[in-house]
């Protein structure tokens, strides 16, 4: 019984982490419609400047730990913000060119991660009560998941509260339905789309500095790594959808920990499987709009 705990609060707390990553690629789709293959590139640097924040401060007290989170989710609002106005802005509606420039950089990126701190993998520490754990119902959990899912729980209510009850997500909202119609009542929708942008990059560098101590590990490919699981969730879930990746997320990290604990470690096997079952029955995801 207590197996079966592990494995399901194990679950969920990846589940969070998931979330983190996906949510900004999915509140840039369905907000944007944009494909942004750059996302894992936002995570990694903010994990890696999280990660000097943390050391100059010393590395395993609670004050550096949440700094280093505050400034990952800074580095991530300020990389997806130059990165939407210095490349997206002229290719909004062009979703080919937006791949191939998205990929680009991210390949780009990695390699200048690579140039700057090398390409092993860096050992990171964090406080003491991260690496602990608490007993639930005779499982030993580790406290890093707790931290994981308070983290997502947080972001997740900030999200649906800022698009619902703000003036700038009614506006953005508006502004997705009908851009032309927004714009000839005086407002400038393309400033609340950076803001889009910056969001979903905060969102991409909290969930990095948390990748970063769930791993215990940052190097310049820890954000492709789970960029392939956002994408994965994000489609479940349903392009666009918050509450569709939040749900999405879980299903999927728990039907990882389930196969792996249970099914000789073919987790990987039975996502791949899930998606294609949602995308053969349900092709809009599980919470998705259908076309």
């Amino acid at each position: 019984m207590s197996a079966l705990i592990l494995t399901l609060i194990v679950g969920v707390g990846l589940g969070a982490l998931y979330f983190l990553v996906a949510s900004g690629l999915s509140l840039i789709y369905g907000l944007m419609h944009v494909l942004n293959f750059a996302h894992g590139a936002f995570l990694t640097l903010s994990a890696f400047i999280g990660w000097f924040v943390a050391q100059a401060m010393g590395a395993t007290t609670w004050p550096a730990f949440l700094v280093s989170v505050l400034v990952g989710a800074l580095v991530g609002a300020i990389f997806a913000t130059l990165t939407e106005l210095i490349l997206i802005r002229t290719l909004y509606e062009r979703h080919i060119e937006q791949v191939l420039v998205t990929v680009g950089l991210s390949f780009a990126a990695i390699a200048l991660f690579e140039g700057i701190w090398g390409s092993d993998a860096i050992t990171i520490a964090g406080p003491n009560w991260l690496i602990q754990t608490t007993n639930v119902l005779g499982a030993q959990i580790p406290n890093k998941y707790w931290v994981l899912i308070i983290a997502a729980v947080i972001v997740l209510v900030g999200l649906v509260i800022f698009l619902q009850k703000t003036r700038y997500g009614m506006i953005i909202r508006a502004g997705v339905e009908n851009r032309s119609m927004v714009t000839a009542l005086g407002i400038d929708v393309r400033k609340s789309f950076t803001l889009v942008f910056a969001i979903g990059g905060a969102a991409a560098g909290i969930g990095g500095v948390l990748a970063m101590h769930y791993a215990t590990y940052v190097s310049a490919h820890l954000g492709q790594t789970l960029l392939i699981f956002a994408f994965i969730v994000t489609i479940v879930g349903g392009l666009g959808s918050i509450t569709g990746a939040a749900l999405a997320s879980v299903l999927v990290a728990v039907l990882q920990q389930l196969a792996n604990t249970y099914l000789n470690n073919t987790g990987d096997f039975i996502v791949v499987i899930l998606l294609a079952v949602v995308l053969l029955v349900r092709p809009s995801g599980l919470m998705g709009k259908r076309a």
